[in-house]
């Protein structure tokens, strides 16, 4: 299976520029025949850092703006996964929308959500296309354990990670290395693809970002079930990326299970102890 990503730049607060350039990508992954396209996290809406930005470009699923995207599409083939504000009765969340052919197949919210005016998701449904079970969590989520092994048991070979990362000057380096070794471990641990979708900065007038200067760097790329990358961006500029990937890789287990899943069903009951024993 062909798989595609759109490093592209979003403008914060601009929906009909991203809209235009969310069905650009389209185009792009069918030239390329990609079954599966993905997006930055919040690329439709931006991501601003103050609430009432946030607020005033957030849409909610059955608004005319989602009407708009599914419209996109609609008159593409290719799967895509892509990010926005949404708002969600008087809740923000920051969300990727999973659609193909017209039609929304779900959505999934960030878990670690760290924007105060962001509601926390705790849902990570599952999606299969063309044969490829595959779970989407977002940017800081794969700093964590949990969300990925959740979605390795219920049978995601593939898990697609939207980024927006703005990050100040003196802290790239060590964001870089730490985000990778994140992700390789993530990909390891449970025998999976790991999709770093991220986003990149050219105009900070655009990023939506006010409270520090910084770089939206790119670096995005595909990490293979052995952490290898099997295929990554151009830094500091827009990127198109596309790579085969094994829709169903063989199964590496420890015992029985995947790393993770053994890990955990060993050793979850002496966590919670410790935890326990930690807080006393």
């Amino acid at each position: 299976m062909k798989i595609a990503h759109c490093q592209f730049e979003s403008w914060c607060g601009d929906f009909d520029h991203n809209l235009k350039r969310f069905e650009e990508g389209l185009s792009k992954a069918d030239a390329a025949g990609a079954a599966i396209v993905t997006f930055p996290e919040c690329f439709l809406t931006g991501y601003p850092d103050k609430e009432e930005s946030a607020r005033a470009g957030a849409f909610a699923n059955d608004s005319d703006s989602m009407m708009r995207v599914l419209d996109a599409t609609s008159r593409h083939e290719a799967l895509a996964i892509v990010g926005y504000n949404e708002l969600r009765g008087p809740d923000l969340y920051n969300t990727v929308v999973v659609a193909h052919r017209g039609h929304l197949l779900g959505t999934y919210s960030k878990c670690s959500a760290y924007q105060k005016f962001h509601k926390q998701g705790r849902e990570f449904p599952v999606w299969k296309h063309q044969g490829m079970k595959f779970g989407v969590i977002i940017c800081s989520d794969g700093g964590y354990i949990e969300p990925a092994r959740i979605l390795a048991l219920k049978g995601a070979t593939t898990i697609f990670a939207p980024h927006f990362n703005y990050i100040p000057g003196p802290n790239l380096l060590s964001h870089f290395t730490k985000v990778r070794a994140d992700h390789t471990a993530r990909a390891i641990e449970n025998n999976v693809y790991f999709v770093r979708a991220n986003n990149v900065v050219l105009d900070n007038t655009k990023s939506g970002m006010t409270r520090q200067d910084g770089v939206g760097y790119g670096d995005s790329y595909v990490m293979n079930p052995d952490g290898e990358i099997l295929v990554q961006s151009r830094r500091h500029e827009e990127d198109f990326l596309t790579v085969e990937i094994n829709p169903a890789p063989p199964k590496s287990t420890a015992w029985g299970l995947p790393k993770s899943a053994w890990s955990w069903r060993e050793f979850h009951t002496h966590v919670e102890a410790a935890m326990k024993a930690a807080s006393a």
